[in-house]
């Protein structure tokens, strides 16, 4: 039996219109499909009938499947002659484990390809009216997950440097260390009065934004009972979102789509 192959797919952030077009060609011909829990469940409509879908969803404090489950099966159906996609939220490396599975894949001789996706880092924001540049507000964006490998002893964030650097800083997957993230921005020296943006189910018909400022958005968050997946976005950026580009809020609810976070379409197989 031939060896198969393993394709690292990018859904997208949430709505289901965002993935690329050569990542829904891939999973409409795929024999398996292993995906995670914000992918966004219409596109599993797309398979084929007889696609084995593979549940991997991994919640902060549940895991379907452990990271070590997951390349096994990846390479057990690859193994065995299937063409599989491996469907993660947003891109596959941007804070991702999609290096591990693809390495996982190299290691065992599994040929593989990286289709990249739109990640929220930048697509929440654009959904919420943020644009992370602008040509008089700022020239740059730094991203930084908030959910570090906990086997660390310490943190790999420069705090000094992110307070000093200025421009955009966009924290992913930091809502439950928000208030610690924003006291060390704080005590690095990053203005209190910096504006702050968090962006709850971004591109999806869940979406939230709340914003303030650095000072107050974890009390902000808690007080609004925030739950991941959110971003937080600080800079001055957020300003333009008052400024009139808030243009998702503006939308009839009978064209929001329906995005992530809808229920189960068919159950796994």
């Amino acid at each position: 039996m031939s060896i198969g192959k393993v394709y690292l797919v990018g859904a997208g952030p949430g709505d289901p219109d965002l993935i690329t077009r050569k990542g829904l060609r891939l999973l409409q011909s795929a024999d398996v499909v292993i995906y995670d829990r914000l992918i966004p469940r219409e596109l599993l409509e797309e398979t084929r009938a007889d696609v084995e879908l593979v549940d991997a969803g991994k919640q902060p404090t549940k895991h379907r499947l452990s990271q070590e489950d997951i390349n096994a099966t990846l390479l057990d159906r690859a193994l065995k002659g299937n063409t599989v996609v491996r469907l993660k939220g947003g891109d596959p490396l941007l804070f991702g484990r999609g290096g591990e599975e693809a390495l996982a894949c190299q290691k065992y001789g599994i040929k593989f390809e990286i289709v990249p996706g739109v990640s929220s880092a930048y697509a929440a924001p654009a959904y919420a009216g943020i644009p992370l540049t602008h040509r008089h507000v700022s020239s740059s964006v730094t991203v930084i997950t908030g959910h570090e490998d906990p086997t660390k002893r310490e943190s790999s964030i420069n705090y000094r440097a992110l307070a000093e650097i200025g421009g955009t800083i966009v924290i992913l997957m930091g809502i439950k260390r928000l208030p610690e993230i924003a006291a060390q921005l704080l005590e690095n020296g990053l203005d209190c009065a910096t504006p702050a943006a968090i962006i709850e189910w971004g591109t999806t018909r869940r979406q939230r934004s709340i914003v303030g400022r650095l000072a107050t958005i974890a009390d902000s968050a808690r007080q609004n009972k925030v739950q991941p997946p959110a971003i937080i976005v600080l800079g001055d950026v957020v300003r333009l979102r008052e400024g009139g580009m808030g243009w998702f809020d503006l939308l009839p609810a009978d064209v929001l789509t329906a995005g992530s976070g809808s229920s189960d379409i068919r159950q796994t197989r």
